[in-house]
């Protein structure tokens, strides 16, 4: 799965007293939950999706314990398509990690909070972040050493472009 993360300037949330007030936007800056006045592309509160409410209600709540599939749909009250598609972008963010596990005699794999805790898992998707940008960089890098070249071979120097003139009104 793709590492997915989404990042924009933001001033931090630390001024914000209560986690009812830090996490939905926390998870909006990072692209989890998507834009809008409450956090949600439907009706109702952002803490009454199932985005929010598997973060909220289970991950953060019990950080160490690996929740299956099945059991998030039950607690969640949601389609098992929906857990999993918030299971996955999850995933992209590189905040959970696979535990494997035997409930009920069979093989399944639950999920849980990377090491158990936010800031740790924050760490792993800090380091994709920054090994992301360091990609960037050498293709950005390699492209005006190609850019350079093409100017270069064709015997002309790089011409500072002119801005259209403005007429005065």
């Amino acid at each position: 799965m793709p590492f997915e993360l989404t990042l924009r300037a933001a001033t931090p949330l630390t001024p914000l007293p209560t986690i009812e007030e830090v996490l939905p936007e926390f998870l909006r800056q990072i692209g989890y939950l998507p834009e809008g006045p409450d956090g949600r592309s439907g009706d109702g509160p952002v803490r009454e999706t199932i985005a929010y409410r598997l973060v909220r209600e289970c991950l953060l709540k019990d950080p160490n314990k690996p929740w299956y599939p099945e059991e998030l749909v039950a607690v969640l009250g949601a389609a098992k398509a929906s857990v999993y598609r918030h299971l996955n972008k999850l995933k992209s963010l590189d905040l959970l990690e696979e535990v494997d596990g035997v409930a009920d005699g069979k093989g399944r794999k639950g999920y849980r909070l990377r090491y158990g805790n936010l800031a740790r898992a924050w760490d792993f998707t800090e380091a994709n972040a920054q090994n992301a940008l360091k990609r960037y960089r050498e293709t950005v890098d390699h492209l005006q050493t190609l850019i350079d070249a093409a100017i270069r071979s064709a015997g002309t120097a790089a011409a500072p472009v002119k801005s259209p003139s403005r007429e005065k009104r």
